[in-house]
């Protein structure tokens, strides 16, 4: 990776880019209004989990479309597909595409290209948001492992970052914390860009689809998701 790259995917995971990313909590909001997470040892135990799961699936599917973006701008829906039969929960499914489509809206902006344009065109109510990641990470001249890597920061550091906020912990304590899953957030970089969608991960997370499914219900919330 050269340092035009490096610079490229500093942009892409930089929390103030504007794509809305800082209003999903990732279900951690829910996590705090139940219980489960009172404290930074639950914290903990709601990133690996995620990052296991959620976090997996986010990676491969932002490394598959980074690759397809690089190759080729057909067949968005089919991989779209792949995505939405990977999220359960409807409320998941409604988030990821809001973040996907405000994504892409910002990146064509940013990083013009026809891949965005054939995303949008393809998908214009919004594509999940590894998608969507995958392809701004193509246009703004990432790698697929760049792209992996991203997806899978991401799904830890948003529900890190609510969590702060929420609870008010310590945040140099809650950074201890991803710091800790560097190794994980490393290897996921070297996720293959496989281009057998069917093959794509598959891991399910129960315990965050019914965060997802009761933070929607819950009339009083500092979060969208």
């Amino acid at each position: 990776m050269n340092a035009s790259m490096n610079a490229a995917l500093l942009l892409l995971t930089d929390s103030r880019l504007p794509a809305g990313g800082h209003a999903h909590s990732g279900g951690a909001e829910e996590a705090v209004r139940t219980g489960a997470v009172t404290g930074p040892d639950d914290l903990a135990r709601l990133l690996r989990g995620r990052l296991a799961t959620a976090g997996r699936v986010a990676a491969a599917l932002a490394a598959a479309a980074c690759a397809h973006a690089l190759t080729t701008n057909d067949d968005w829906r089919e991989l779209d597909a792949e995505a939405d039969a990977r999220t359960a929960s409807p409320a998941q499914r409604d988030a990821s595409r809001t973040q996907g489509r405000l994504l892409v809206r910002s990146a064509r902006r940013i990083w013009p290209s026809s891949a965005l344009d054939a995303l949008t065109t393809a998908l214009p109510g919004g594509a999940h948001h590894p998608v969507a990641l995958g392809a701004v990470a193509a246009a703004a001249g990432c790698t697929p492992s760049d792209a992996a890597l991203a997806a899978a920061y991401q799904a830890v550091t948003g529900p890190a970052t609510a969590a702060v906020r929420l609870l008010g912990l310590d945040p140099v304590t809650v950074h201890r914390l991803l710091a800790d899953l560097a190794p994980e957030l490393d290897a996921m970089a070297r996720t293959p860009a496989t281009a057998d969608w069917a093959d794509l991960p598959a891991h399910a997370a129960p315990a965050l689809d019914l965060l997802a499914e009761g933070h929607v219900h819950n009339p009083l919330k500092l979060f969208v998701s």
